[in-house]
């Protein structure tokens, strides 16, 4: 069978330049099956695993369809397409394709989320904007303060909608669907596929197609994934072990909470691993440069909650940490996925003590795998001690203290306590807003943007041949060894 290119998709010829000056002439399974259906105007159910591709599976054939329909009573602050996504990073990570496949066009597209001012991003929207990336919170701000039109929106695109309805945002988007047009053409791209996605899907779209590249909820084959049984107050020392002895840079590790990562990042830091951490507390100023630290490899480690870890599209990353399991088993496919992007291989190394062992259950029943155990010499896990219960993400007191808080779902996760903002206290939600009205509310101060309103460059790769799912091993010589290459 031969792979189609690029060419082969009824795609404008300043969007193909743009494809060969970047680099890409074929497209993934996703792109490959998205676009057409994209570009024939129905509405779209993908389900894609992060580092697929997908923003390009949206992006290319939003261009496409904008190219060759005329704005009908165009004017400034007035979109016609929407992409939302759950975090910034994500968020500035898409509309940094849009500009990337639009360089040869005459479309206009603007990123927009909180943690940064509100007034810039209005004086932005007094200029024709084609397309809009956003974040669900600043959106609503802008909508409420009347300096965006959503009325003229002909695309809307759900980006990581697993993601936008664990962290609560399920009454934002509700409230943004209501300033749509009825008429409009509407794709959701999942990674994971719950009840609530199920649901979700069942309002939105209209008779969609649905296009699927990998059995649903499963992980990259390109993962080479481990389970490290350690007693819970072993696990930053195994760690610490792990990243000097084997010599690991751009290790990306995930803690249940922001104080987890916080604390965390500090004992790295001391014992000579330059690291820093990255959540919802931190300014936008910090997350960007941590961001770029890590990239630059002057941070050897970057720990990181679920919330900030989504978007982050780091070429190569090497290495992922689940210093603390999930609560959600969703999210453990959503966090290795950070790494194997772009038909490259990875490591996903799972450090679990005897609390965990019902969270590690859950992963491997959701991603129907068996993952492989190893055991590093003196960090043996004493498994005939009486397993301490996660209770909202938080383990007991005892040996190492609590653990944090996790992700549930929907209405009650990070997205939903990231709204208590820099001094700790609750976002409270403007009186009109609770009572259910669209009523005016005062300008959003920085900081401000990305939380529930009213509630507490992709790389188009060609596919690879499945992995088998490997035995559990003893040995501990694979733990310091490069991912395999292919």
């Amino acid at each position: 069978m031969t792979l189609p290119v690029f060419a082969d998709l009824k795609l404008a010829e300043p969007i193909l330049r743009a494809l060969a000056d970047a680099g890409y002439t074929t497209p993934t399974p996703i792109q490959a099956q998205a676009i057409p259906q994209v570009l024939a105007g129905g509405d779209l159910l993908a389900a894609a695993q992060t580092g697929t591709g997908k923003t390009a599976g949206f992006t290319l054939p939003l261009l496409q369809r904008l190219l060759e329909t005329p704005p009908e009573n165009a004017r400034p602050g007035r979109p016609r397409a929407l992409v939302l996504t759950p975090t910034r990073e994500l968020a500035a990570q898409v509309e940094e394709s849009v500009r990337t496949y639009s360089k040869y066009l005459k479309t206009t597209s603007m990123v927009m989320f909180g943690g940064v001012g509100f007034n810039p991003q209005a004086q932005a929207l007094k200029k024709r904007v084609d397309i809009l990336v956003a974040t669900p919170g600043r959106l609503l701000d802008h909508a409420n303060q009347k300096t965006v039109d959503l009325s003229g929106i002909e695309i809307l695109v759900l980006d990581e909608a697993d993601r936008m309805l664990d962290m609560g945002f399920i009454h934002d988007i509700r409230k943004v669907l209501a300033l749509l047009p009825a008429r409009r053409q509407n794709l959701l791209f999942s990674a994971t596929f719950s009840d609530e996605i199920k649901t979700l899907a069942d309002r939105l779209l209209d008779n969609p197609k649905l296009v699927e590249v990998a059995r649903r909820n499963t992980t990259n084959e390109l993962v080479d994934q481990s389970v490290h049984l350690v007693d819970r107050d072993k696990k930053t020392d195994l760690l610490t072990r792990l990243i000097q002895d084997g010599d690991w840079h751009q290790v990306l590790v995930f803690t249940r909470t922001k104080h987890g990562a916080n604390r965390l990042a500090e004992k790295l830091d001391k014992s000579g691993i330059p690291a820093a951490a990255i959540h919802g507390n931190k300014s936008q100023g910090a997350r960007t440069k941590a961001l770029a630290d890590f990239k630059s490899n002057t941070l050897q480690a970057l720990v990181a909650t679920d919330i900030a870890a989504r978007g982050l599209d780091i070429d190569q990353l090497p290495q992922v940490v689940n210093f603390e399991l999930p609560n959600v088993p969703e999210d453990y496919v959503h966090r290795i996925g950070r790494t194997g992007r772009a038909g490259s291989t990875g490591r996903a190394v799972s450090l679990v003590c005897v609390d965990e062992l019902k969270l590690l259950k859950d992963i491997e029943k959701l991603t129907k795998l068996s993952i492989a155990q190893f055991t590093v010499a003196g960090f043996e896990a004493d498994l005939s001690v009486a397993p301490e219960p996660i209770i909202n993400g938080r383990n007991g007191p005892r040996g190492g203290g609590r653990q944090g808080q996790g992700a549930p779902r929907q209405g009650q996760g990070q997205g939903q306590r990231q709204g208590q903002g820099q001094g700790g206290k609750p976002r409270q939600p403007h009186k009109a807003a609770a009572e259910g009205h669209a009523g005016p509310r005062p300008a959003p101060k920085a900081g401000r943007g990305d939380t529930p309103h009213s509630h507490a460059k992709p790389a188009p790769t060609s596919g690879s041949a499945p992995r088998g799912q490997g035995k559990p091993r003893s040995q501990t010589s694979a733990l310091f060894a490069p991912p395999k290459s292919r």
